[in-house]
């Protein structure tokens, strides 16, 4: 797997949205001033290519999938992000949210309480 450009992972993300699509229903689906067609068919084959999306052809048509799903990518990002930002430490991420203070009290005693439940004391 590969790191996604911008404009590949917002394509990517409204195909995990949406499932399932042909080029004109990722289209719909972006922002205003929508983007040429022509553009938004060139990233998805470049998605294909790298593995990231298939299709079922109907006729000169073509209905797109993920084929990567969400959760993957997420994990694939995290650890990468980890790996060049944080030493390969999730300890040093954990400590690098902490010291950011940019939590609140509940958010700490929820991802207290995920720890808890994921790994009980002995």
């Amino acid at each position: 797997m590969e790191e996604l450009t911008k404009t590949e992972e917002k394509i990517m993300q409204i195909l995990w949205d949406i499932k399932k699509g042909f080029v004109k229903d990722v289209i719909a689906q972006m922002p205003e001033p929508k983007p040429p067609y022509n553009t938004i068919s060139s990233v998805i084959r470049i998605l294909e290519g790298k593995g990231f999306v298939g299709h079922k052809a109907y006729g000169k048509t073509h209905e797109y999938y993920p084929v990567i799903t969400k959760m993957a990518y997420s994990k694939f990002t995290l650890k990468n992000m980890i790996k060049n930002y944080f030493e390969g430490s999730y300890e040093k991420l954990v400590s690098f949210m902490v010291n950011e203070k940019d939590l609140s009290n509940k958010e700490i005693k929820e991802i207290k309480d995920i720890i808890d439940k994921n790994f009980p004391k002995e």
